[in-house]
């Protein structure tokens, strides 16, 4: 796909005035799905360290915005959450639209884009795919965490910050971002 240089500079490329030419264009493509991308109803392998990490973000705002709203400081000055009401926010968390949430390519490499995500540099021009499966796999994958730790545990761990949220779900022994070890130059 051309995209015409208006458009590009609206997507974040930027060129300096008379070295384009009238030739010059820059291009992108869509990500180029499998199968397993395209149709599974389950978040492929390879970007579930990803999802858990945008589910981790998205459950650490909700509270964090539901923990804001509070008034009335608990018996040591924090403004806690009851209950009923941090279960309520974390079953939204996981029903919301993840329509921020999508798929993009780098070095043929295929990750999750959205909000909590990406902190590796960002090219100048990119393209995201948004909407199909993402938002419905996102949403189970939520509910699956909320499922496996359960409300008082992940509340318990928000309270400790963001980092601490996103080891209890996404890292660990069973966690589904497991940092690949180096390989040393004796090992090869």
């Amino acid at each position: 796909m051309k995209l015409p240089l208006p458009l590009l500079l609206l997507l974040g490329a930027w060129a300096i005035p008379g070295t384009l030419g009238s030739s010059a264009s820059l291009s992108a493509t869509a990500p180029q799905l499998d199968e397993e991308e395209k149709y599974s109803a389950h978040m492929p392998v390879h970007m579930q360290c990803d999802a858990c990490r945008a589910v981790a973000y998205q459950m650490w705002q909700h509270l964090a915005k539901a923990e804001a709203k509070l008034h009335i400081p608990d018996s040591r000055g924090r403004l806690e959450l009851t209950e009923s009401v941090y279960m309520d926010v974390l079953d939204q968390s996981c029903s919301q639209s993840w329509q921020d949430y999508g798929v993009r390519e780098v070095n043929q490499v295929k990750r999750l884009m959205g909000p909590g995500l990406g902190k590796e540099p960002q090219p100048r021009i990119r393209v995201v795919v948004t909407g199909g499966p993402w938002p419905s796999r996102l949403s189970k994958t939520c509910l699956y965490y909320l499922g496996e730790f359960g409300e008082d545990l992940i509340y318990e761990t928000h309270q400790q910050g963001q980092e601490a949220l996103e080891a209890l779900l996404c890292e660990g022994p069973h966690g589904v971002c497991i940092e690949e070890a180096p390989v040393s130059r004796e090992e090869l």
